[in-house]
Formats: structure tokens, sequence, C-alpha cells
């Protein structure tokens, strides 16, 4: 199994957030990470810009969309920035898409939410057809008639990965993607529902086994701080446990909200975390850091100490 970190997820003042993701992306590589994740959250950066701004300050760790919403660009434009982006980062570029979340979509954004795995079928189908380039895309299906001719190409090969939680995205991603990217899944849920269904499809598909990159938070801490750290984790990351297609795959596991997700304890308490989730069949986990306490002080010191350790079980996973 691989280890990453998401980078880019947290709040703060905008005018310093381009340093602080230098900075934090030079951390990741320089700690021997394998992989660092941006999440496209709705109301900050570009996720695909961020990558671009990380692959300038770095040189091996691969860089990865967490995810890209469909729907809120035409699959031609989003190939022609990915495979800009992928360029640009010398093909270190793992393009995380998904169809979001109704409260993301039709309610902030204004566009009907209306058979999202459908949509992500027929979306895939353009995109793939446009990632795979030089040459012309023509593609016609329920939801696209394009015909698009396009100089762009890949020198090496983009891997797509699809946020998949049900059954049907599932299927889809196997079969037209090189896997998922998860958050809200805990071991029982990748083991049992997500990780044999979605390599079950690649398999009837005839394509390569897909990668499993799940998302969880996680701190280090004392053992008496561990219930604070759940806590904490509830309190700060618990907004996306609203959405249905969450609530779903939460009732497939045993953790019934992000706090029980999070891997928090000692350094041996956290790699214990970290091989369950290889054991469920997990190919990429990707860390949120999960700072506690009382002060900013006390956060960033706990910051720090998680991240120091994350680098060394880094190793310990491979």
């Amino acid at each position: 199994m691989r280890l990453g970190v998401m980078i880019g997820a947290e709040r703060g003042d905008m005018a310093r957030k381009v340093a602080k993701l230098v900075s934090d992306i030079e951390w990741a590589e320089s700690a021997g990470l394998d992989t660092a994740w941006m999440p496209q959250v709705p109301n900050d950066f570009d996720c695909l810009t961020m990558v671009a701004l990380m692959a300038a300050h770095t040189s091996r760790i691969e860089l990865g969309t967490a995810v890209v919403p469909l729907q809120a660009q035409h699959p031609i434009a989003l190939a022609r920035q990915a495979l800009s982006v992928h360029a640009m980062a010398e093909n270190r570029l793992a393009l995380g898409v998904g169809p979001s979340h109704h409260w993301i979509v039709r309610d902030m954004l204004g566009i009907p939410y209306e058979k999202p795995a459908a949509y992500t079928r027929d979306y895939l189908e353009v995109l793939n057809a446009a990632l795979a380039g030089p040459g012309d895309v023509d593609v016609e299906n329920n939801t696209f008639a394009v015909h698009n001719p396009t100089v762009l190409g890949a020198a090496q090969p983009l891997p797509v990965l699809v946020a998949a939680l049900g059954p049907v995205m599932l299927q889809i991603a196997g079969e037209h993607a090189d896997g998922t990217v998860l958050w809200m899944a805990d071991e029982k849920a990748i083991g049992e529902h997500i990780a044999p269904k979605i390599n079950k499809a690649a398999a009837e598909a005839g394509r390569p086994a897909p990668r499993v990159v799940a998302g969880i938070p996680v701190c280090l801490c004392a053992n008496s701080e561990i219930d604070a750290a759940k806590e904490r984790a509830n309190r700060i990351l618990a907004e996306a446990e609203t959405s249905p297609n969450y609530q779903r795959l939460l009732d497939r596991g045993d953790a019934r909200n992000v706090g029980d997700l999070c891997a928090a304890g000692d350094e041996d308490a956290i790699l214990a975390r970290f091989k369950q989730f290889a054991d469920a069949g997990v190919t990429d986990l990707s860390v949120r850091l999960l700072p506690i306490g009382e002060t900013r002080d006390e956060l960033v010191a706990s910051k720090y100490r998680t991240r120091e350790v994350i680098g060394e079980l880094a190793k310990a996973v491979r």
C-alpha cells in the first residue's frame, strides 16, 4: 500500500494559501510520501491549479485530485486542462473525478442532479476518448454528441479515478476508469463492498486491477486524547456526512461518523489501523492530518508531530 497526504483542504488566510501549499508539498516529497491529494472544496482553490503549482516545486511525488466535480465543465474542457497539467507535472497527475453531491451540484451550482451514474458513464466515454489523443474525439451517447479534434495527448498514461460509493458507480469505475477515490469508507465497507465489486468489474472488462484510494483523518496523540481527537474530527469534518451518498456508505461498514474513521493514538496504533486498510484492499491511503490542541501553538505542534510519524510509517506500509 502506498501512503499519501491530503493537501489544501484547510481553511485559512487566502493571502497565505499559496505559500502554505508549497511548504506542505515540499514536506510531503522530502518525507518520502508516494502521493498527495488535492480536494476540490466548493468555495476554495481550484484543485488542478493546485496540482500545477505543486508540480513546479516537486520532481517525484504523484499529484492527485480528490475530486473534480464532473458537472462543472464539459469533458473536452476537463481533458484539455488535465492533459496540460499532466504535461506540466511531468506525467505525475492522477485525475480523480466524480459526480459530486446534490447539495453541491443542484443547491450550490444550480445544475440538475439527475441520474448521476448514467451521466458519469457518458462523461467518461468522452473524457477517455479525449485523453487518448491526439486525434478526433467522436462520441455520441445519451448525454453528449461530441466531434472534436484535439492535438493534445499524454506522453505517459494519465490515470483516471472515479469517486464511486454505490454498486452501480463501482461497476462504472471498474469498467471505465483506473480505480476509485474514497471518503467516509471504513475497512469493512472497503473489504466487503467496494474492493470486491470494483475488482470484479475491472476483471470482467479486461482491465488491470484498479486502485482503491481511501482517505482517512489521522492524529498522533496519547491514548487519553483519542476521544478528543475523534470529537474534533466530528466537529470539523462531519458536514459531508449529511450527503445520502455517504450515509449509504457508512451503512456498509462499522463506522457511524468520521470520528470512527480517524486513526488516532500512538505510532503503533496508527500503523495497525493502516494495515487494516491495506488488508481490506486499499492500494493507496490518503491521510488527512488532524491536529488537536486548545491553542494555535498546540495545534501547530500537533500537526508537526503527526507529520513526522506519517513520514516514518510510509516506509512501514510499503
